[in-house]
Parts: C-alpha cells; sequence; structure tokens
C-alpha cells in the first residue's frame, strides 16, 4: 500500500488508491489528514531546518556539508518508500538538509554580499505567487500538466547527475554552470520547473485530505514541500551567484 501511493503521489496521484486508504482509516475510526494539519507540520519542518541551517551557516565545513546531504537523501528515501514513517523521517531530513543548506549559504554568501536575503526573498515571492495561481484556478494541476512537470523534473536531475559524474573525471557539462545568456536561461528554465513542482505539492495537499489519507501523510505532504522550497531556493542561489559574475 505504502509502494502503491508514492508511485502515485510523484507522476499521478491515484485518487483509487486514496480512496481505498481512507475507507480502512475510516473504518478503523482513526484520525485522518487535514490541510491545517499539513501546514503546521511543514511549518514545524521549516523551523528545524532553520535551527540547523543558522547552526551550519555560522560553523560551515565539508564534514557538515556531506553529512548533510547523505542524511537528507536517506530520510527522503526512507519516507517515499515508507510514508508511514514519515512523522520520523520528516523531521530528520529538515535536520540533516539544514545542515548542509547552511553550508551552502555560507559559500553563496561569501561569494555576493546580500545574496542570502534575495535568495530567500526570491523563493517565497515564488511560493506565495504559485499559491495564489493555484488557489485563483488560473493553473489547474490535470493528470497531463502533473506527467509533463515530473518528466521534466527528472530531466533536469538526469542533467545534474551527469554533471556530478562528470565533473569526478574532470568534464564539466557546457553552459550548466556558466554564467553567459545561455548558462542564465537554463537556470531560469530550472526554476520555472521548481515553480511548477510547487503547484504539484499543492495539489497533493488538497488531494490527500479529500480522500481522507492518513494522519501522517501530513508529515509526507509536509516534506514533499519542504524538498521543492529547498530545491528552488538553491537555484536561486546558482542563478543570483551567475549574474553577479557579469
Amino acid at each position: 500500500m505504502s509502494k502503491s501511493f508514492f508511485e502515485s503521489k510523484n507522476p499521478i496521484l491515484n485518487e483509487d488508491k486514496l480512496k481505498s486508504m481512507s475507507e480502512s482509516y475510516t473504518l478503523n475510526g482513526e484520525d485522518t489528514m487535514s490541510i491545517s494539519g499539513a501546514i503546521n507540520k511543514t511549518l514545524i519542518l521549516f523551523s528545524i531546518l532553520m535551527v540547523t541551517s543558522v547552526a551550519s551557516y555560522m560553523m560551515p565545513s565539508m564534514f557538515l556539508l556531506i553529512t548533510g546531504c547523505i542524511g537528507g537523501l536517506i530520510a527522503v528515501l526512507v519516507a517515499s518508500f515508507k510514508p508511514h514513517t514519515s512523522a520520523i523521517s520528516a523531521p530528520v531530513y529538515a535536520g540533516f538538509e539544514g545542515l548542509a543548506l547552511g553550508t551552502i549559504s555560507a559559500y553563496y554568501a561569501g561569494l555576493m554580499d546580500g545574496i542570502i536575503l534575495q535568495a530567500v526573498s526570491l523563493t517565497f515571492g515564488t511560493l506565495f505567487s504559485m499559491l495564489i495561481l493555484y488557489k485563483s484556478g488560473l493553473i489547474t494541476v490535470t493528470a497531463k500538466f502533473r506527467a509533463g512537470v515530473m518528466m521534466a523534473t527528472g530531466a533536469i536531475f538526469f542533467v545534474y547527475l551527469i554533471s556530478m559524474v562528470g565533473s569526478m573525471f574532470g568534464w564539466n557539462m557546457p553552459y550548466l554552470h556558466e554564467s553567459g545568456m545561455m548558462g542564465i536561461g537554463i537556470s531560469l528554465a530550472i526554476i520555472a520547473v521548481a515553480a511548477m513542482n510547487l503547484l504539484l505539492d499543492f495539489d497533493n495537499f488538497d488531494k490527500a485530505a479529500e480522500s481522507n489519507s492518513p494522519k501522517y501523510m501530513e508529515w509526507f505532504c509536509g516534506l514533499s514541500l519542504m524538498v521543492t522550497l529547498v530545491w528552488l531556493y538553491l537555484e536561486f542561489l546558482r542563478l543570483l551567484s551567475k549574474l553577479n559574475r557579469d
């Protein structure tokens, strides 16, 4: 059941699976997910991430970066394949990811004054803008829209994976890290895809609540939104650093 939900969570939300989950939990008399509960859990995760980010920012190190990246990745994988562990794995992710984020932020802060504030402002500005677009109905998350965004997201991470492996052998992906017009254009395109992922996260909140998903899905949906926000923040840091080089 957990794997089935995970498969539907990303490419296309499978409402039949959610419906069957809601029926079983209703029969058992267990609490179900609410949007307000998911928002509260997201705020808790954000608070944890901020605490560890500030600590890492004050004492940046490669150890914290590597530990944060590995720990965060493991936590996300555990939550993805076993959503019922999200009440534990989501806070663990936030804690570890903060360690990596703080060190990364300290690095970019050394390159450009005010870049952190600008990146944070752009991230939350994008969050609220996409929320307005979603709530207003100007953009509707259909099955085709969801599939398209997920394919674009998969392609981006595939390119990043190739770039990471190539860098180990002294090869750099053309334009991806460059500050010219092409490099800036690529960053803008990636940010657009990351922003589209926010719409999927909002839709997941609504779909899970409407389907009376189990209570732990509040943590799972909060985790999904946090992952997208972290990605968006990092992409804004990358874009701003490219613009600063010019």
